[in-house]
Protein backbone atom coordinates (compact mmCIF):
# COMPACT_ATOMS: atom_id res chain seq x y z
CA UNK A 1 0.00 0.00 0.00
CA UNK A 2 1.39 3.39 -1.02
CA UNK A 3 1.47 6.17 1.57
CA UNK A 4 1.77 9.80 0.57
CA UNK A 5 4.60 11.87 2.09
CA UNK A 6 2.08 14.01 3.98
CA UNK A 7 0.32 10.99 5.51
CA UNK A 8 3.68 9.45 6.44
CA UNK A 9 4.72 12.60 8.29
CA UNK A 10 1.35 12.73 10.08
CA UNK A 11 1.66 9.08 11.12
CA UNK A 12 5.22 9.55 12.34
CA UNK A 13 4.29 12.66 14.35
CA UNK A 14 1.41 10.81 15.97
CA UNK A 15 3.69 7.93 16.97
CA UNK A 16 6.27 10.28 18.52
CA UNK A 17 3.57 12.18 20.39
CA UNK A 18 2.07 8.97 21.75
CA UNK A 19 5.49 7.81 22.94
CA UNK A 20 6.12 11.14 24.64
CA UNK A 21 2.76 11.01 26.41
CA UNK A 22 3.41 7.44 27.50
CA UNK A 23 6.83 8.41 28.87
CA UNK A 24 5.42 11.42 30.69
CA UNK A 25 2.56 9.37 32.12
CA UNK A 26 4.99 6.73 33.37
CA UNK A 27 7.23 9.36 34.98
CA UNK A 28 4.29 11.14 36.57
CA UNK A 29 2.94 7.86 37.91
CA UNK A 30 6.28 7.09 39.54
CA UNK A 31 6.47 10.56 41.07
CA UNK A 32 2.97 10.18 42.50
CA UNK A 33 3.90 6.76 43.81
CA UNK A 34 6.85 8.22 45.72
CA UNK A 35 4.69 10.97 47.20
CA UNK A 36 2.00 8.54 48.29
CA UNK A 37 4.62 6.23 49.82
CA UNK A 38 5.96 9.14 51.83
CA UNK A 39 2.48 10.01 53.09
CA UNK A 40 1.78 6.46 54.24
CA UNK A 41 5.16 5.90 55.91
CA UNK A 42 5.33 6.32 59.66
CA UNK A 43 7.76 9.05 60.68
CA UNK A 44 10.05 7.59 63.35
CA UNK A 45 12.99 9.98 62.99
CA UNK A 46 13.81 13.32 61.39
CA UNK A 47 17.54 13.24 60.76
CA UNK A 48 19.71 16.34 60.68
CA UNK A 49 23.24 17.51 61.37
CA UNK A 50 24.90 20.24 63.37
CA UNK A 51 28.27 21.76 62.51
CA UNK A 52 30.36 23.64 65.06
CA UNK A 53 32.55 25.92 62.96
CA UNK A 54 34.65 26.89 65.96
CA UNK A 55 35.74 23.26 66.36
CA UNK A 56 36.59 22.52 62.72
CA UNK A 57 40.37 22.40 62.14
CA UNK A 58 40.23 21.81 58.39
CA UNK A 59 41.92 18.41 58.54
CA UNK A 60 39.79 17.05 55.68
CA UNK A 61 39.31 13.64 57.28
CA UNK A 62 35.53 13.92 56.88
CA UNK A 63 35.75 14.51 53.12
CA UNK A 64 38.22 11.65 52.73
CA UNK A 65 36.07 9.27 54.79
CA UNK A 66 33.01 10.20 52.73
CA UNK A 67 34.75 9.23 49.50
CA UNK A 68 35.93 5.94 50.97
CA UNK A 69 32.57 5.04 52.49
CA UNK A 70 30.48 5.92 49.43
CA UNK A 71 32.93 4.96 46.65
CA UNK A 72 33.02 8.53 45.36
CA UNK A 73 35.46 9.22 42.54
CA UNK A 74 38.80 10.74 43.52
CA UNK A 75 38.62 13.04 40.52
CA UNK A 76 38.26 16.80 41.21
CA UNK A 77 34.77 18.24 41.74
CA UNK A 78 33.30 14.93 42.92
CA UNK A 79 32.43 15.67 46.54
CA UNK A 80 29.49 14.80 48.77
CA UNK A 81 31.06 16.83 51.55
CA UNK A 82 33.96 19.26 51.49
CA UNK A 83 35.72 21.91 53.60
CA UNK A 84 36.01 25.60 52.75
CA UNK A 85 38.48 28.00 54.35
CA UNK A 86 37.35 31.58 54.81
CA UNK A 87 39.95 34.30 55.24
CA UNK A 88 38.53 37.66 56.30
CA UNK A 89 40.99 40.50 55.70
CA UNK A 90 41.19 43.67 57.75
CA UNK A 91 40.38 45.67 54.60
CA UNK A 92 36.95 44.00 54.44
CA UNK A 93 37.74 41.49 51.71
CA UNK A 94 36.83 37.82 52.08
CA UNK A 95 38.67 34.94 50.45
CA UNK A 96 37.25 31.42 50.08
CA UNK A 97 39.20 28.35 49.04
CA UNK A 98 38.72 24.60 49.03
CA UNK A 99 41.70 22.86 47.37
CA UNK A 100 40.66 19.31 46.50
CA UNK A 101 37.73 19.67 48.85
CA UNK A 102 40.09 20.12 51.78
CA UNK A 103 41.08 16.44 51.78
CA UNK A 104 44.80 17.29 51.65
CA UNK A 105 44.54 20.07 54.20
CA UNK A 106 45.38 23.74 53.68
CA UNK A 107 48.64 25.64 53.29
CA UNK A 108 49.30 28.65 55.55
CA UNK A 109 47.50 31.75 54.21
CA UNK A 110 49.46 34.60 52.67
CA UNK A 111 50.00 37.96 54.42
CA UNK A 112 48.93 36.75 57.89
CA UNK A 113 49.24 40.24 59.39
CA UNK A 114 46.37 41.44 57.20
CA UNK A 115 43.98 38.73 58.41
CA UNK A 116 41.16 39.68 60.77
CA UNK A 117 39.80 36.15 61.09
CA UNK A 118 40.24 32.76 59.46
CA UNK A 119 38.08 29.65 59.90
CA UNK A 120 36.91 26.45 58.24
CA UNK A 121 33.36 25.61 57.16
CA UNK A 122 32.33 22.02 56.34
CA UNK A 123 29.71 21.86 53.59
CA UNK A 124 27.24 19.06 52.96
CA UNK A 125 23.79 18.54 51.46
CA UNK A 126 21.34 20.41 53.68
CA UNK A 127 18.57 17.81 53.24
CA UNK A 128 16.05 20.64 53.01
CA UNK A 129 12.47 20.11 54.10
CA UNK A 130 11.38 22.26 51.13
CA UNK A 131 13.94 20.82 48.76
CA UNK A 132 14.26 22.62 45.38
CA UNK A 133 15.98 19.61 43.82
CA UNK A 134 13.03 17.36 44.67
CA UNK A 135 10.56 19.91 43.33
CA UNK A 136 12.19 20.18 39.88
CA UNK A 137 12.90 16.49 39.26
CA UNK A 138 10.61 15.53 36.34
CA UNK A 139 10.56 11.79 37.10
CA UNK A 140 10.56 11.63 40.91
CA UNK A 141 14.10 10.27 41.10
CA UNK A 142 14.93 12.84 43.78
CA UNK A 143 12.73 12.33 46.82
CA UNK A 144 12.57 12.77 50.60
CA UNK A 145 12.41 9.67 52.78
CA UNK A 146 10.00 9.33 55.66
CA UNK A 147 12.84 10.19 58.05
CA UNK A 148 13.82 13.38 56.24
CA UNK A 149 16.78 12.35 54.09
CA UNK A 150 16.90 13.61 50.50
CA UNK A 151 18.00 10.82 48.16
CA UNK A 152 18.39 10.09 44.45
CA UNK A 153 16.99 6.85 43.04
CA UNK A 154 19.55 6.04 40.35
CA UNK A 155 17.21 3.56 38.68
CA UNK A 156 14.88 6.40 37.70
CA UNK A 157 17.32 9.32 37.25
CA UNK A 158 17.43 10.32 33.58
CA UNK A 159 20.47 12.57 33.92
CA UNK A 160 18.66 15.79 33.01
CA UNK A 161 20.65 17.69 35.69
CA UNK A 162 17.72 19.93 36.62
CA UNK A 163 18.32 19.11 40.29
CA UNK A 164 21.98 20.13 40.04
CA UNK A 165 20.96 23.52 38.66
CA UNK A 166 18.18 23.93 41.23
CA UNK A 167 20.32 23.27 44.34
CA UNK A 168 21.23 26.71 45.72
CA UNK A 169 24.04 25.23 47.83
CA UNK A 170 26.01 23.50 45.07
CA UNK A 171 25.72 20.14 46.79
CA UNK A 172 25.07 17.94 43.76
CA UNK A 173 27.32 16.72 40.98
CA UNK A 174 26.88 14.65 37.82
CA UNK A 175 28.40 11.19 37.69
CA UNK A 176 29.52 11.01 34.06
CA UNK A 177 30.19 7.28 34.21
CA UNK A 178 26.73 6.36 35.50
CA UNK A 179 24.89 9.27 33.86
CA UNK A 180 23.09 10.23 37.08
CA UNK A 181 23.07 12.98 39.69
CA UNK A 182 24.71 12.23 43.05
CA UNK A 183 24.96 13.91 46.46
CA UNK A 184 25.34 13.33 50.18
CA UNK A 185 22.96 10.70 51.53
CA UNK A 186 23.90 11.15 55.20
CA UNK A 187 25.31 7.64 54.68
CA UNK A 188 21.74 6.35 54.64
CA UNK A 189 22.95 2.76 54.41
CA UNK A 190 24.69 3.30 57.75
CA UNK A 191 21.67 4.94 59.35
CA UNK A 192 19.61 1.86 58.56
CA UNK A 193 22.13 -0.17 60.58
CA UNK A 194 22.00 2.19 63.54
CA UNK A 195 25.32 3.87 62.72
CA UNK A 196 26.23 7.53 62.27
CA UNK A 197 27.45 9.03 58.97
CA UNK A 198 31.11 8.31 58.23
CA UNK A 199 32.06 12.00 58.31
CA UNK A 200 30.70 12.31 61.85
CA UNK A 201 32.54 9.27 63.15
CA UNK A 202 35.98 10.32 61.90
CA UNK A 203 35.88 13.99 62.99
CA UNK A 204 38.65 14.30 65.62
CA UNK A 205 37.19 17.41 67.28
CA UNK A 206 33.48 16.62 67.31
CA UNK A 207 32.71 19.46 64.91
CA UNK A 208 29.93 17.42 63.31
CA UNK A 209 26.93 16.46 65.42
CA UNK A 210 24.35 14.04 64.05
CA UNK A 211 20.96 13.31 65.52
CA UNK A 212 17.18 13.15 65.42
CA UNK A 213 15.52 16.57 65.31
CA UNK A 214 12.32 14.98 66.65
CA UNK A 215 14.11 13.77 69.78
CA UNK A 216 14.53 16.54 72.35
CA UNK A 217 17.26 14.54 74.10
CA UNK A 218 19.34 13.87 70.97
CA UNK A 219 22.92 15.21 70.75
CA UNK A 220 21.83 17.41 67.86
CA UNK A 221 19.04 19.14 69.79
CA UNK A 222 21.33 19.59 72.79
CA UNK A 223 23.81 21.27 70.45
CA UNK A 224 21.09 23.51 69.02
CA UNK A 225 19.82 24.46 72.49
CA UNK A 226 23.27 25.51 73.73
CA UNK A 227 24.61 27.40 70.71
CA UNK A 228 23.71 30.37 68.56
CA UNK A 229 22.44 28.55 65.49
CA UNK A 230 22.16 29.61 61.86
CA UNK A 231 21.55 28.00 58.47
CA UNK A 232 22.90 28.72 55.02
CA UNK A 233 20.82 31.10 52.90
CA UNK A 234 17.80 31.23 55.23
CA UNK A 235 16.06 33.73 52.95
CA UNK A 236 15.41 30.98 50.38
CA UNK A 237 12.87 29.23 52.60
CA UNK A 238 14.28 25.75 51.91
CA UNK A 239 14.27 24.90 55.65
CA UNK A 240 17.71 23.21 55.81
CA UNK A 241 18.23 20.45 58.34
CA UNK A 242 21.95 21.21 58.68
CA UNK A 243 22.46 23.74 61.49
CA UNK A 244 25.64 25.77 62.03
CA UNK A 245 27.07 27.52 65.05
CA UNK A 246 29.66 30.26 64.63
CA UNK A 247 28.27 31.15 61.22
CA UNK A 248 29.67 34.43 59.85
CA UNK A 249 27.68 36.55 57.41
CA UNK A 250 30.36 36.03 54.74
CA UNK A 251 29.57 32.31 54.55
CA UNK A 252 27.23 31.46 51.71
Amino acid sequence: MKISRLNFIRTLAGTVAAAAVSSFTSSAAFANKVVEAGKKAVRKNWWGMGIDIDKCIGCGRCADACKNENSVSREPFYFRTWIERYILRKNGKAEVESPNGGIDGFTPPSSPKTIRKSFFVPKICNHCEESPCVQVCPVGASFITADGVVLVDQKYCIGCRYCIQACPYGCRYFNTKLGVAEKCTLCYHRLKRGKRPACVEVCPTGARIFGDLDDAASPLNKFIDTHHIGVLKPYLGTRPKVRYSGLEEEVR
